[in-house]
């Protein structure tokens, strides 16, 4: 097997171990808060148009963002973080089946 051979099996390799993760985290029996997740994504959009925001500042343009985007942004991170949050304290009900 070449070099060339064996770097392409090695990359497919990866590729298919990261998006088995990658469909894992959205499956009933994982252990990802998919919430918080979310959240994650969302509160990186935000930190990323900051900074972009203000690149394009110090270079004397303005960056036109529509206040109900970034208004969208804001309520899916805070409902995010909060729903996985009172999540975490809440105490689980129990069920019959659990009883």
């Amino acid at each position: 097997m070449s070099d060339k051979q064996a770097v392409e099996k090695t990359v497919n390799k990866s590729l298919n171990v990261a998006k088995d993760k990658f469909i894992h985290i959205f499956k009933d029996n994982n252990d990802w808060n998919e919430k918080t997740i979310i959240g994650f994504m969302s509160f990186a959009v935000m930190v990323l148009t900051s900074f972009v925001d203000l690149g394009t500042g110090l270079m004397g343009q303005e960056l036109l963002i529509k206040e109900f985007v970034y208004d969208a942004f804001v309520l899916i991170t805070l409902g995010s973080f909060g729903i996985a949050g009172i999540e975490k304290f809440a105490p689980k009900n129990k069920t019959n089946d659990e009883e």
